[in-house]
């Protein structure tokens, strides 16, 4: 077997590529790194395995270098000769910005660069399987408070909360408008945060979001809410056993399920006490965002239901001195609330039952694991780019 992997140096990617590599059934890696030259794209491999002190086999493990924003990135590799004994096309690379001023470039890399890879893999004779990572959130924001199936989805009359889960939604809708149903493998993690083993983390996607809800100690959210989290190292190798199990579905969700989901509570619960200096967690309603967002200009009305949480405030005043940086905090986390107040839980009976993955750990009980890494994100450089 002979693979083709994009987004090998991201967050899942690189997880991925490192466990890929340990499968003696796979001969070949070829990813595709965005790079100048080809030291400089062996480098950059390099680092995906020294991360975690991996071993990188350079007689294994290929660059192929080449960008999702190039026009001519189809030919390049329609004409590579190295790449026509590829069997399997792993495309993991995607914009995963909540941000609304990067729709465009979300917009682009998801949709633009994946149809440019889709060109290519439609000619590849020796194509067997396109495994495509999406996200179990393509579902929307319509659907609340329940658990989902993997058939719901996709569906165009959906509203999306965020740019990203749009593109990902129209991305498994065009795997069927250039390739055979036979040859499509789409596999939808949930809300991926952390790992769940003693390791420092590959990227601080949605760990920036928890370090955030943790120094606010006030949070407006439903502190029961259902929330569905795995893994980043879960979600890697739940992906690399579909690739190789016996499969009796197309689509899969890679996520917690009934089982394993946790609630906002919980996780906070497990974190609270290894950050002594703060106040005890406080959750009020949503509805009081409004009103943090008007106190950091200095414009919220006297007789606002805020002010009876004068301890926050206070304690807010001294560690964000300028009252106006909690405004960037809470705009980079305004969608993170919008999600975790929709209450997803994602049905990952097809994945139990074709791989013997086994059920995942709850996010708040390997949290922990994080402590250390939770202490050093830069809450207000991450909410830049959340």
């Amino acid at each position: 077997m002979n693979i083709f992997i994009t987004g090998a140096t991201g967050f899942v990617g690189g997880e991925l590529l490192v466990n890929l590599t340990k499968h003696k059934e796979i001969n070949k890696i070829y990813c595709l790194i965005r790079a100048k030259n080809e030291a400089d794209a062996y480098q950059r491999l390099e680092h995906v395995f020294n991360f975690h002190n991996d071993y990188f086999d350079r007689n294994k493990v290929f660059p192929v270098i080449g960008n999702l924003f190039d026009d001519n990135l189809s030919s390049s590799l329609i004409n590579n000769p190295i790449l026509k004994d590829v069997s399997v096309i792993i495309h993991s690379a995607a914009n995963t910005s909540f941000s609304k001023i990067y729709d465009n470039m979300v917009e682009k890399t998801n949709i633009g660069g994946l149809i440019k890879i889709l060109i290519w893999a439609k000619q590849l004779a020796s194509l067997e399987t396109f495994l495509y990572i999406g996200t179990a959130t393509i579902c929307g924001k319509d659907i609340s408070n329940r658990t989902i199936l993997e058939q719901e989805s996709p569906n165009l009359a959906a509203n999306h909360l965020v740019k990203y889960t749009y593109t990902k939604m129209h991305g498994e809708l065009l795997l069927h408008q250039y390739l055979p149903e036979d040859k499509i493998l789409v596999a939808r993690p949930s809300i991926i945060m952390g790992d769940s083993k003693n390791k420092h983390p590959r990227s601080p996607v949605i760990l920036w979001a928890l370090a955030t809800i943790d120094l606010l100690r006030l949070v407006p959210i439903n502190p029961e809410s259902k929330i569905d989290i795995i893994s980043v190292d879960y979600c890697a190798e739940a992906i690399v056993k579909l690739l190789f199990a016996k499969r009796n579905h197309q689509v899969y969700h890679i996520s917690a399920g009934e089982n394993s989901c946790t609630t906002p509570f919980k996780v906070t619960k497990s974190i609270e006490k290894h950050f002594k200096n703060r106040p005890n967690y406080e959750f009020i309603d949503k509805q009081l965002l409004n009103q943090m967002k008007l106190w950091a200009k200095n414009n919220l009305k006297h007789d606002s239901e805020l002010y009876s949480y004068q301890k926050y405030l206070k304690y807010w005043e001294e560690i964000f001195v300028n009252v106006g940086n909690l405004r960037i905090i809470l705009a980079g986390l305004g969608p993170y609330i919008d999600f975790i107040e929709l209450s997803h839980v994602f049905d990952n009976t097809k994945l139990l039952e074709d791989t013997d993955i086994g059920k995942s750990i709850p996010a708040d009980k390997y949290i922990v694991n994080s402590i250390n890494y939770l202490e050093r994100i830069d809450v207000f450089e991450g909410a830049k780019d959340p």
